[in-house]
């Protein structure tokens, strides 16, 4: 079959699109509202627990993920959106198969301001990182977190792209949040990794349908050990090729034109200190020592 959407019908007795693309995470998202609009009684910000079935890491040094929200059922954004954007920050909670009733209790709509954490029966725990009075995200509030979820990841937001669509649902706002702490039960680990025949993960499926994981394969793509550094997402050996780079760089500039290059060395020796030359696309002069800092940390 082929069919053109918003041109021509598919002519089955379900739409399709969804169930193409699986299995898709769940981004169960945790926010407080702003100081602003708080509706509870005691003056304290509402605490927000929604699922999202559009949810995936972005990239992996630093880490981002994202959430798609559509609009509601009356054309208006989701709460967990203007949460996010009016306090800037959120987090994101594994939903797992112990607690997909939860989940699911979660997803219903009601009005601004409802716990959902109570509706839903979840016991809280609370962020470290967002709120925790130290660093350059310790003010204001903690945000609430599911306690009985094994993987929590505290993220601030970074951006939002809105994205139209047809009304009342179709249009559609993606926040992009950089995560800045993770925690990971202690019992979810094995032989250092995550283990996800440990935790369950469900992720959406089409229509009303969802899928739990409990079995997993492993392939390893062909090339170098720096490929398969990125696959896995690893960190510290992207900071280190990175570090390698940007030495390389300043050291070639620096031996084509010493006088001019602005960096100064003994013995053949960068001084990292005065590095300015550029380092890839659309990088400044100024983010190199920077890059290079956060590659020797």
């Amino acid at each position: 079959m082929f069919y053109q959407p918003g041109l021509t019908p598919h002519n089955l007795p379900h739409d399709p699109f969804k169930a193409c693309v699986v299995p898709r995470p769940i981004g169960w998202i945790s926010t407080i509202s702003p100081p602003s609009s708080s509706t509870t009684d005691n003056g304290n910000p509402a605490h927000n627990l929604a699922p999202y079935s559009q949810f995936n890491n972005l990239t992996f040094d630093p880490p981002y993920v994202m959430f798609a929200a559509n609009q509601t059922t009356t054309a208006s954004r989701k709460d967990t959106v203007l949460n996010a954007e009016a306090t800037g920050r959120f987090v994101w909670n594994l939903a797992t198969y112990d607690l997909r009733d939860a989940v699911n209790a979660s997803a219903e709509q009601v009005d601004y301001g409802v716990d959902e954490f109570e509706r839903a029966g979840l016991e809280k725990e609370y962020s470290t990182v967002l709120g925790g009075g130290e660093g350059p995200h310790g003010d204001g509030e903690r945000v609430p977190m599911v306690k009985e979820s094994p993987i929590k990841f505290e993220c601030v937001h970074y951006t939002t792209l809105r994205l139209p669509g047809n009304p009342p649902m179709g249009s559609v706002d993606v926040v992009v949040g950089r995560v800045v702490g993770v925690h990971i039960a202690e019992w979810a680990l094995m032989d250092g990794k995550v283990d996800v025949r440990k935790t369950r993960p469900i992720a959406r499926l089409g229509y009303y349908e969802y899928a739990v994981v409990e079995d997993t394969f492993e392939m390893r793509i062909p090339g170098d050990g720096l490929a398969l550094a990125g696959l896995e997402g690893n960190a510290m050996a992207n900071s280190a090729a990175g570090k390698g780079k940007v030495e390389e760089k300043a050291k070639e500039q620096l031996e084509q034109d010493p006088l001019n290059s602005g960096l100064s060395g003994v013995d053949g020796q960068v001084d990292k200190r005065q590095v300015s030359t550029d380092f890839g696309a659309g990088t400044k002069p100024g983010d190199v020592e920077r890059l290079m800092f956060e590659a020797l940390k």
